[in-house]
């Protein structure tokens, strides 16, 4: 049976993460507090916006960048778009 957390970020009882998706406390923190579901959107939305603003991962500031709209975008706060982007039509 999937485990289920309290979504911060969606408010509502919904499966969570089989496993931190990343070492350390910041890991722990999403393992314990975001479900599947939000941590899904979390990795569409950075990979718009890796593409978007056409971030180099090797770069520091672009991971700290990253990091910083991921804790927004986890927490409810009001996080970056990529500017100009457009969702394909359904």
């Amino acid at each position: 049976m999937a485990r289920t957390v309290f979504c911060r970020k969606l408010k509502q009882d919904l499966p969570g993460l089989d496993q931190p998706p990343f070492p350390g406390p910041a890991g722990e923190d999403i393992f314990n507090n975001i479900s599947r579901e939000a941590w899904q959107q979390w990795l569409n939305h950075q990979t718009m916006l890796i593409n978007e603003k056409r971030l180099n991962m090797m770069d520091l500031t672009a991971r700290t960048y990253l990091n910083e709209q991921r804790e927004r975008f986890l927490s409810g706060e009001s996080y970056d778009q990529a500017e100009g982007y457009v969702p394909p039509s359904k």
